[in-house]
């Protein structure tokens, strides 16, 4: 199994501990793990390993200036390297924030290694009437799961209020892929950091489950093995499900974080939602999968709070 996912870079992959019956119909509601999406940006990029340069494109956006507490009649757009918050692109200054057009591309250089290490950030400012200008959504993307040098990136991604994300008690690295032939999705719980007990313990023991999701009702229910009082779990753990193609529209995966207990039962940390009808990074984790068949995609995800 670990040869057929080449997962190596994650260690040696362990099944997961259990699983519900796909006939299954306890409900869970698919209102989690909506991100505070302010609207999406269309972008592409390539790695030219020759000249050592990273080729970003800004496409086009929608929905930009979505937001409740103020109007803006006007946007642009920044791209910054992280972690330096180095400014590598800024847009022209758009007057239609609802559909837009940007066409803008910017080059960076940047070593072979800064792949591994290196983050886009994509910010979108509105400007107000006294012409400040006001951050309105941003969205994260790490190089290192993109691979680049092998295969160019382009996609929707989905912008997020920061100040409604500050929820987030902790993030989780999962990989996904989906093989047509066999109509198999693979999820494999890779680990998690920084995450934050609940009721201000200062200690707890973290398992991870794995939902599969049919238009919000549970159909399968996947757990990991628990770690004892590990902020910072490995996992390892790969779980499958048995997916056809036909229904993968209608799916969705909730990925919840919880605390052992001696009753069995243990409190939710957070969660994350991923899959067609999510949104943030849950929609982007999902698409790239889609459109990478076969392969296995990782991302890292915020842990929202339940």
């Amino acid at each position: 199994m670990g040869r057929e996912l080449d997962l190596a870079p994650y260690g040696a992959l362990r099944k997961s501990q259990s699983a519900d019956s796909l006939n299954s119909i306890s409900s869970v509601s698919n209102t989690f793990g909506q991100d505070f999406t302010l609207g999406q940006v269309e972008v592409s990029m390539d790695y030219d390993a020759a000249s050592h340069t990273l080729h970003v494109a800004v496409l086009q956006g929608k929905d930009l200036l979505e937001r409740e507490e103020a109007s803006f009649e006007s946007c642009f757009m920044r791209v910054s390297l992280l972690p330096d918050e180095q400014i590598v692109g800024i847009s022209r200054i758009q007057r239609n924030a609802y559909s837009i057009f940007f066409d803008e591309k910017f080059s960076i250089p940047l070593d072979p290694a800064a792949l591994e290490e290196k983050s886009l950030r994509f910010s979108v400012f509105g400007i107000d009437e006294d012409e400040r200008n006001v951050s309105t959504g941003v969205v994260e993307l790490k190089l290192s799961v993109l691979d680049l040098p092998l295969q160019p990136f382009g996609g929707w991604l989905y912008l997020q209020d920061q100040n409604k994300a500050a929820d987030a008690v902790g993030e989780i690295l999962l990989s996904l892929s989906y093989l047509p032939t066999a109509e198999r999705l693979t999820v494999v719980v890779v680990k998690a950091k920084n995450l934050i007990w609940t009721n201000d313990k200062t200690t707890a023991d973290p398992f991870v489950k794995v939902y599969l999701l049919q238009d919000g009702r549970k159909m399968s229910k996947k757990k990991t093995a628990v770690k004892r009082d590990d902020p910072n779990p490995v996992f390892n753990e790969a779980m499958i499900f048995s997916v056809p193609a036909i229904v993968l529209q209608d799916l969705s995966l909730r990925v919840t974080v919880a605390e052992s207990s001696s009753d069995g039962r243990g409190d939710n940390v957070g969660h994350v939602i991923i899959g067609p009808s999510a949104s943030g990074m849950g929609t982007t984790h999902w698409n790239q999968m889609l459109a990478t068949l076969r392969r296995p995609v990782s991302m890292w995800h915020p842990v929202r709070r339940n």
